[in-house]
């Protein structure tokens, strides 16, 4: 059996996770649409794979031409790489899964920059880095102060004026 750090490694089941962040529901043709440079038989298969290890689950089923259409969901508790599952990654690993995670990054600003009008300033984009000196207390409180700005508004769903936004944090130590 697959960990959810095995499932995340590969770069299409991180980004079909990616889109569906932010309580998104689709159905694989929502999916294909939205990653069109994946296959359509990649993308199901990497679906069935996501969904038989209960990190998407079925959220509605309707009957199209036939067939069954189904529309998934983000569990995202199941989305989570588990603390000891993180602990057994080798460095190699890690640079696997982080090099998985910075191309679907790179993926939806190459999407973002493709749809012609792009105007950074207006659509909120940016991006930039900072250095803090931290301890690791300070750390930890910072940890948590952004983890309450950011749960403070992740529950607001889909509504008037309202535009999906990614925000993707990386925090690692400076290296001297």
């Amino acid at each position: 059996m697959k960990t959810t750090a095995d499932l995340l490694l590969h770069p299409v089941r991180l980004r079909i996770v990616q889109a569906l962040l932010g309580d998104r529901r689709m159905t694989t043709a929502a999916l294909a649409a939205e990653l069109s440079d994946v296959s359509t038989a990649t993308l199901y298969r990497h679906v069935g794979t996501l969904a038989e290890a209960g990190v998407l689950e079925v959220v509605d089923e309707q009957r199209v031409r036939g067939a069954v259409e189904r529309t998934y969901a983000l569990r995202l508790s199941a989305a989570q790489v588990a603390d000891e599952d993180l602990a057994a990654m080798s460095p190699e690993d890690h640079r696997r899964a982080f090099m998985a995670f910075t191309a679907g990054l790179l993926a939806d600003f190459d999407r973002y920059t493709g749809r012609g009008d792009v105007d950074l300033r207006r659509d909120g984009v940016g991006y930039r880095q900072a250095a803090l000196w931290l301890s690791d207390e300070e750390l930890a409180a910072f940890a948590a102060d952004l983890r309450r700005v950011v749960e403070a508004r992740a529950g607001l769903g889909p509504g008037e004026g309202r535009v999906r936004r990614l925000l993707t944090t990386v925090l690692m130590p400076g290296v001297s």
